[in-house]
């Protein structure tokens, strides 16, 4: 036998010797070893989905870790290594990763424990065993992911950096810096006899994308979050704790990572996630940046910002004066320990003058949002937090003079560098100062002949702005608002979230506002909500211009859409004044599947709508689709959001998807079902919801799949269509209709791939039959509607749309179905 055929049987001639237990030829041996220098070296699970592999990071750096399909690691024993690295499992049964210099950088410290060979397992464990038993586990040796199948108690931990997470005894997911500051401490609703008889609570991630509560005194799993894509096919989901500090899951599919659920959803509120002193803000594209607190401070990393400031002169040299630095809209992070030591009442002056003249303190946060608290940070670490929708104002100790950072600077590189005005910006600015400064003498000649005429005053200032705004939202007073409306007079329709009554400004400019009931909210969370409604733009989502957040008073203000709501123009009989041609339909279909897209797909973080209907589609004057209130879902019910999972109903009969009424996690795909009940009524002209004898008596989403199947198309578009439409763009739409209102969620489809399929951008295949579980569902929203008549909806089919909403358990309406089927 020749040298090369003995080591290809070398595992069959020795494994009676090693163990009385079998030796697959997937398991590794003794003596084995991995090269970083060789890429195509690694060691496969059975079905060869996870390996254990040197992963490139750049041409000369690589990370030793367990990946899944070859590119995304789940498990990394140490930190980055050099190209001459090597993983070497001993002859004794230790595992080592030594660089190309021969420091060992991590082992397992498994020698003389009898091990006889090690295996890769199919869901990503790395096992080391003595014949038959397992002595050692990479599941057990932590580091910042847990995938499938593996289990995280109270004694775990992982650790990215100087960021932690842990489970604590009550259930509670937290997030410590530096093992000391707790910046996120996230549990559901569980009341107090519940949390204290949890004796051994664990926690996992389901392949479904659940990450899951259990404890042996729990009846049964109790859901902490749901993967936006909940049971949405065969995707490989993991939990990582990342090193920006925030909590995620990601999906993993055809080879592409993306992210279906953040912990913390203002990643501006991780504890020094800036460094020492640095400042954390969002740059126009929505990404959070760091930068220093002014030029009187300078990076610790030219090269990364995320690594902190330092003084140019530290306080104790300083050879002049010390002075504060002012900063508005800026809070520096406090969380206990910290708060109990440094949390005091004072106002903006005294907070400043305090900071001044306390020795020991680095710098100072004063809150405008009606608690008046001042916090004095003393301690050597102090994170920033800057945006427009902070109430409240900062002072930082520096050695004086102060010097500001300039107004106009370019980000990315982890430092500033100044604008170089070219001349085509410096013909942009010109103009930009010429609009300024007609703008500033519009408001002088106002100050000076219109401020005392009651017909302008007290509110026109700020709707003069209203025009210039650029993301913000005003702030607006109730009596500004009331005068606007006249009273509250004019009122265009009323809904689960509130009643909207018309307004004008000064300038004859339209406005739509919304009176808010059910708010359950603080003041500085709803603001919060507020800014990520306004800073939520698209061509086809209704823009939010002003709020008001007064007292008990809940307000929006939204642009007036002349044309209404979209069911007046759809349905006989229900103020149906005007009939849309068919190419108004189509582009009617794809500007509201556009305006979804963005919420779910294109914002910083997915909007569920959980109202998607006929009277919250508005149309312009050119009967462009706008969706309307959208973040309201959230903004009402803040209490329940908090677990992930909508525990009362805030959707309208006829739309809400089986998951409502099974009590199933809300996501993207129920905003998913409401579209396609929606965009079979533009074709058709007919609530979905209809039964008549032209439906054989049937739901006519029901009996309008049967006709699809039999090609009869004709006889579910709108006949006030007569021939007049586009048959191919009729069957496509349909076909989509029916994608979108599938029973289970994962076979429903995405909004971006839906507007592909309406655009013919890509082909549409028959959709799979609406199952008779489905039917009996949505049957039960069904009959419930019916038999409380459809009357109800019309008095609210007026220009800005409202929700008829359904807040009960599911219990109840399973219970109102049993008695309506009696």
């Amino acid at each position: 036998m020749n040298i090369r055929n003995f080591l290809i049987f070398y595992p069959l001639f020795f494994t009676p010797l090693l163990s009385s237990s079998s030796v697959f030829a997937a398991d590794v041996l003794p003596g084995s070893s991995l090269y970083a220098s060789n890429k195509n070296q690694k060691w496969s699970s059975p079905r060869n989905a996870f390996s254990i592999l040197f992963l490139p990071i750049t041409p000369t750096t690589f990370s030793l870790c367990i990946a899944y399909g070859g590119s995304v690691s789940i498990w990394e024993p140490a930190g980055i290594t050099d190209g001459n690295s090597s993983f070497n499992f001993l002859s004794d049964g230790n595992l080592r990763l030594v660089n190309g210099s021969g420091e060992v950088l991590w082992q397992s410290n498994t020698t003389h424990l009898g091990i006889t060979h090690a295996t890769l397992e199919d869901s990503g464990n790395f096992v080391l065993k003595n014949g038959s038993v397992s002595v050692w586990h990479s599941f057990e040796h932590l580091k910042d992911t847990l995938v499938p199948s593996q289990n995280f108690t109270v004694s775990d931990v992982l650790t990215s950096g100087l960021y932690s997470f842990s489970l604590d005894r009550s259930g509670n997911l937290t997030l410590k810096w530096n093992n000391s500051i707790l910046y996120w401490n996230y549990g559901v609703k569980l009341n107090n006899s519940v949390i204290s008889n949890l004796t051994n609570p664990s926690l996992s991630i389901k392949q479904n994308g659940i990450l899951s509560l259990y404890d042996p005194n729990l009846s049964s799993p109790v859901n902490m979050a749901y993967s936006s894509d909940f049971d949405d096919g065969n995707e490989f989901r993991f939990f990582k704790l990342d090193s920006d500090g925030n909590v995620r899951t990601y999906s993993v599919s055809n080879g592409i990572t993306t992210v279906k659920w953040t912990g913390i959803s203002d990643q501006c509120e991780v504890f020094g996630y800036c460094g020492n002193m640095g400042i954390c803000t969002y740059n126009v594209t929505g990404d959070p940046t760091c930068s220093c607190p002014s030029k009187n401070f300078l990076f610790v990393d030219p090269t990364d910002s995320r690594k902190g400031c330092k003084r140019k002169v530290e306080i104790k040299d300083c050879p002049g004066t010390e002075t504060v630095l002012p900063m508005n809209h800026t809070r520096f992070l406090t969380y206990p320990p910290e708060s109990s030591a440094e949390q005091y009442i004072l106002g903006t002056t005294a907070c400043r003058l305090n900071c001044l003249s306390g020795s020991g303190c680095v710098a100072s946060s004063v809150m405008a949002d009606g608690t008046g608290y001042c916090y004095i940070k003393t301690s050597g670490f102090v994170s920033g937090y800057q945006s427009p929708t902070i109430p409240g104002s900062s002072f930082v100790k520096v050695c004086g003079p102060i010097e500001p950072n300039p107004p106009m600077t370019l980000e990315g590189s982890g430092t500033s560098t100044s604008w170089k005005l070219h001349s085509w910006i410096i013909v942009v600015l010109a103009s930009l100062g010429t609009l300024v400064g007609l703008f500033i003498l519009g408001g002088v000649i106002w100050w000076t002949y219109f401020r005392n005429n009651p017909k302008f005053g007290g509110f026109s200032p700020h709707y003069a702005l209203l025009e210039y705004a650029s993301g913000t939202p005003v702030q607006l007073s109730y009596k500004d608002l009331k005068r606007v409306t006249k009273g509250f007079k004019e009122k265009l329709g009323a809904g689960g979230f509130g009643a909207v009554y018309k307004g004008s400004l000064y300038n004859n400019m339209a406005v739509a506002v919304k009176q808010l009931e059910g708010i359950e909210q603080g003041e500085k969370q709803f603001r919060m909500e507020v800014a990520t409604i306004s800073s939520t733009h698209h061509l086809n989502l209704v823009r939010l211009i002003g709020f008001c957040s007064e007292g008990r008073h809940r307000l929006l203000v939204y642009e007036f859409m002349k044309n209404g709501s979209l069911d007046k123009f759809l349905f006989v009989g229900e103020n149906q004044s005007f009939n849309l041609n068919w190419e108004q339909r189509f582009n009617i279909a794809v500007g509201t599947a556009r305006g979804i897209t963005y919420l779910h797909e294109e914002c910083r973080d997915c909007i569920v709508h959980c109202d998607i209907k006929p009277e919250n589609i508005l149309l312009d004057d050119n009967l462009n689709a706008k969706v309307s209130d959208f973040g309201l879902a959230k903004l009402i019910n803040q209490k329940d959001q908090q677990t992930h999972k909508l525990t009362t109903f805030r959707g309208t009969r006829g739309y809400l998807g089986p998951e409502w009424l099974a009590n199933l996690p809300i996501t993207s795909k129920s905003d998913v079902y409401s579209f396609g009940m929606v965009l079979l009524e533009i074709v058709s002209g007919r609530r979905n919801f209809e039964v008549s004898v032209d439906t054989n008596m049937t739901k006519f989403s029901s009996w309008a799949y049967e006709e699809l199947e039999k090609g009869n198309i004709m006889n579910i578009v709108d006949k006030r269509l007569g021939e007049e439409f586009d048959m191919e763009q009729a069957r496509r739409a349909l076909l989509v209709s029916f994608w979108c209102i599938q029973q289970q969620p994962s076979h429903r489809l995405v909004m971006g791939k839906a507007v592909q399929m309406l655009e013919g951008v890509i082909p549409v295949e028959n959709p799979p039959p609406l199952s008779t579980n489905e039917e009996g569902l949505v049957d039960l929203c069904t009959s419930i509607c019916v038999s409380s008549s459809i009357g109800a909806s019309s008095s609210v089919q007026k220009s800005f749309g409202s929700a008829v909403d359904l807040e009960r358990p599911s219990s109840s309406l399973l219970q109102e179905e049993n008695d309506l089927n009696r």
